[in-house]
């Protein structure tokens, strides 16, 4: 396993193809323990709004991933190891959701003021204008809606690397998100490539009467961590901090 130093991370190595293989084969002589760490962990984490608790879960996910990485054992109990990282991960879970949250309610906002100036500017412009205000109208609607969508597909790859960071690397919230955002940005393209091939395989997972996306989170989680691996590197078992408290002093 390749490492780098904490703040140093690697530029246009991310391969979607790559990461999705890499994602199936970390999780495969696994594959239904992870499925049940990934279904516990969306269930928990969606039961409180604003992701007070997909932060952790998330971060329990992670560990459970990076620990299948190292040929640890994976078990339940990881998952719920993410509780360690409550304050980052909440904090990290917010600036995600926040943000996002805000794009939407502001383009909520402006539709219905767009939709309500078109009906007034038909009605002032008369019948025979009518049809040209409503292909105007939707225009601008698309053009909007393309704009929105691109701000949250830009935030989402940003927060890539949150979770790992802060579990992996142990970094504050605020700063894990920061670094993630600057490595995501570094690997924008690639990761978009990353997030189509995984939202492509969501798609058959919701055509599979919708509980099938429970069986594609683990592939595609899987394969943010082969992502994480490849910009940042992991570290090898010996090099992460212990939870043990310090031993007493000296007398």
């Amino acid at each position: 396993m390749t490492n780098y130093p904490q703040d140093e991370y690697q530029r246009g190595v991310v391969q979607p193809v790559e990461c999705l293989k890499g994602g199936w084969n970390l999780v495969k002589d696994q594959y239904w323990i992870f499925v049940g760490i990934c279904a516990v962990g969306m269930i928990i984490g969606g039961a409180v709004p604003l992701g007070i608790l997909m932060g952790p879960m998330m971060c329990g996910i992670f560990l459970s991933l990076f620990a299948k990485r190292r040929g640890q054992v994976v078990d339940f109990n990881l998952l719920f190891k993410g509780f360690d990282y409550f304050g980052q991960s909440v904090i990290a879970a917010l600036l995600h959701v926040i943000p996002i949250m805000a794009v939407i309610l502001c383009a909520y906002f402006f539709l219905y003021v767009g939709m309500f100036a078109a009906m007034f500017a038909t009605a002032a412009a008369g019948q025979d204008s009518a049809p040209f205000a409503l292909i105007g109208f939707i225009l601008l609607f698309l053009l909007f809606y393309c704009i929105i969508l691109f701000i949250v597909i830009v935030i989402s790859i940003g927060f890539t690397f949150a979770y790992p960071l802060i579990v992996e690397r142990n970094l504050q919230g605020f700063e894990a998100v920061k670094l993630s955002f600057r490595a995501a940005l570094a690997n924008f393209w690639r990761l978009l490539g990353l997030n189509l091939l995984g939202g492509l395989l969501g798609v058959l997972g919701v055509c599979a009467c919708y509980v099938g996306i429970l069986f594609i989170f683990p592939i595609t989680l899987g394969a943010a961590a082969i992502a994480y691996e490849q910009v940042f590197g992991l570290r090898h078992p010996s090099e992460m901090p212990s939870n043990l408290p310090p031993p007493p002093p000296a007398f």
